[in-house]
């Protein structure tokens, strides 16, 4: 229950067991097809581009990157956490000038702030962490987007914590290109990178004017291989396609909304049981609060890694602590896909209690109670 990888469906093991078919067998190819069907909805979008990347979600920012970025060109970035850091990283390793608006890690960009920086910078790239797994932030991008295609720039989304368990809305929200991973929100094992770009973002990448630096997440390349000719670029791993196609019937099944309300649901549940005990999010807006990567400060006197290592010691359950400027300030707390569900939440605030208390910690309230009462009064449907 830490922020990926989270427990994986029994049907989703079932799949990788098939037998392996060659790379550029047509049944392969067929494989691909439907994961290209199916996430369209789970990332909002009617793009035709719907990609995936062979490789995990730093393999999904990086080709997001590479592609779209130019030696010289002004790469503006929201910046409030690891993961937009290392998107600085990779956009300066590609010759990009890049330019940040900074808040602390956990902070949240409003929509005036985020247009007076981009009118003012005027950048070819916008990028920005619709969800960021360091901090808990859910960062809403419509307002980003919108000024940055005045300003005639892309923009470029990581919702690798968001998909299959939030909406994303590529569409709506107007984003040009946005990477996932497969063992987050869509409950695989991780080695995959779902990624989609516009019919505008589409048309820019044509026009480039320099070669794609990288071979391996050249999307021409990679499109002419699963869509154009299967003119072959590199050995896909099959059974993690077959994986990841069951994973996306999954939530066909389940259906969208259903899904979205479970996450949000078991996360409220989470927090009532968290407040419950005297315990504060990290995140105080509930607006700007993910629902699948829960943030929780650590008590004063309560040494986080002895939590954890009482959790996983005496009940097997695995949470994460903070890095960076939240090193052991924060337990990071995943409820996401096959893990968000009601028993999760209860075993979790019991075990954690405990934990609290055998490291001197006296809780307010009972934590699980509070939990149970939430679900009571609003049952998952």
């Amino acid at each position: 229950m830490g922020p990926g990888p989270v427990m994986v469906e029994p049907r989703v093991y079932e799949a990788m067991m098939k037998p392996i078919v060659s790379h550029v067998d047509p049944f392969f190819y067929s494989v691909f097809e439907d994961i290209r069907t199916l996430l369209g909805p789970v990332f909002g979008t009617k793009n035709q581009f719907r990609m995936v990347i062979s490789g995990t979600g730093t393999a999904g920012m990086e080709t997001a990157i590479v592609n779209f970025t130019e030696p010289g060109m002004k790469f503006a970035l929201f910046a409030a956490g690891y993961f937009c850091d290392r998107i600085s990283d990779i956009a300066r390793r590609q010759g990009a000038e890049v330019v940040r608006l900074e808040k602390p890690w956990g902070g949240h960009f409003a929509d005036d702030e985020a247009a007076d920086f981009i009118r003012r910078e005027k950048p070819g790239l916008v990028a920005f962490v619709q969800a960021e797994t360091s901090t808990g932030v859910y960062q809403r991008g419509k307002a980003i987007c919108g000024v940055a295609h005045e300003v005639d720039a892309l923009v470029i989304t990581d919702c690798v914590t968001s998909l299959g368990g939030m909406p994303v809305n590529v569409d709506d929200n107007g984003i040009d290109i946005a990477y996932s991973c497969s063992q987050k929100g869509l409950s695989c094992p991780p080695g995959l990178a779902p990624v989609t770009v516009s019919p505008r973002a589409m048309e820019r990448l044509r026009q480039r004017r320099s070669p794609v630096p990288s071979f391996y997440f050249d999307l021409k390349l990679i499109d002419d291989y699963y869509e154009g000719s299967h003119r072959y670029h590199h050995t896909a791993p099959i059974s993690m396609f077959y994986a990841l196609r069951e994973a996306l019937r999954i939530i066909d099944e389940e259906g969208l909304e259903s899904r979205f309300e479970r996450h949000r649901q078991n996360h409220l549940a989470f927090i009532a049981g968290i407040e419950a005990m005297g315990l504060r999010m990290h995140v105080p807006d509930e607006r700007n609060r993910l629902w699948t990567l829960n943030t929780v400060r650590v008590p004063d006197g309560i040494e986080e890694v002895k939590v954890r290592k009482r959790l996983i010691d005496e009940h097997g359950i695995e949470i994460l602590g903070g890095f960076g400027p939240l090193t052991g300030k924060i337990f990071r707390v995943g409820l996401m896909g096959a893990s968000s569900t009601r028993e999760n939440v209860l075993l979790l605030l019991e075990a954690l209690e405990g934990a609290l208390r055998a490291e001197g910690f006296r809780p307010a309230g009972a934590g699980r109670a509070a939990a149970e009462e939430f679900y009571a009064a609003a049952p998952i449907t």
